[in-house]
């Protein structure tokens, strides 16, 4: 198994199905002086994720939050345990909220895991705004397309690093997915602009070039199935 790394300066990647556990989506740290994820995986890799956090010489008591990019199974398993252990605040779209409170629509039965739901204590409602963690400004987008509260986060540290969720779908309608919403969605994230994305599931993407072709061609396939 793979281990954890940094991405760039104050960004890591603690978590994904190479590094984590096969059912866990790109979990992503970031260092603010407090320490802040981005999505928490399936939930059975809870303890690797501590271990891997251990690993890059971070302590996992400075966890302090952590961003739910959408409410599906494979990237809010963990957030339960996280939140009872740690303390950390749950942060996520208020669209998405509800999943991650009830279970409901989550897709657990899909990985078959037991989900433990959780309190959102932070509901993003607005399209866009920020959230001040230590010394970094997280900025975040809402992003409708592949559920109706998925967000995307940026931060700026000498790049721009963006936290893109998964840009590559699914988008099934049948799964609460909204292909129209994503085509703007997306072409929202290319004009961010970003320096290096931090995909949900396919990993890390640099230099800026390699970012907007990566987008471009998921806005190329949705577009194709927009018109069918």
């Amino acid at each position: 198994m793979s281990r954890p790394f940094r991405v760039w300066q104050d960004v890591y990647i603690v978590g994904s199905a190479e590094i984590s556990h096969p059912y866990d989506c790109c979990i992503y740290l970031i260092d603010a002086g407090e320490l802040v994820l981005i999505d928490a995986g399936a939930g059975k890799s809870f303890s690797r994720l501590i271990d891997n956090i251990l690993t890059l010489g971070l302590t996992p008591e400075k966890l302090t939050a952590v961003i739910v990019t959408h409410a599906h199974i494979d990237h809010i398993g963990a957030l339960a345990r996280l939140q009872q252990e740690y303390g950390v605040q749950i942060v996520a779209h208020s669209l998405d909220a509800e999943a991650i409170e009830t279970g409901v629509g989550i897709g657990s039965e899909i990985y078959g895991v037991d989900y433990q739901p959780c309190q959102v204590d932070i509901k993003l409602k607005e399209a866009e705004g920020s959230l001040v963690f230590g010394k970094y400004e997280l900025k975040f987008l809402h992003i409708p397309g592949h559920t109706p509260g998925s967000i995307a986060i940026y931060v700026d540290m000498g790049k721009r690093i963006l936290f893109g969720q998964d840009i590559h779908g699914p988008y099934y309608p049948e799964w609460g997915a909204a292909p129209e919403q994503a085509v703007v969605s997306l072409q929202k994230l290319i004009e961010l602009k970003a320096d290096i994305l931090c995909e949900g599931h396919f990993g890390i993407y640099q230099p800026a070039s390699e970012v907007k072709r990566y987008i471009e061609d998921y806005l190329y396939q949705l577009r194709v199935m927009t018109r069918e």
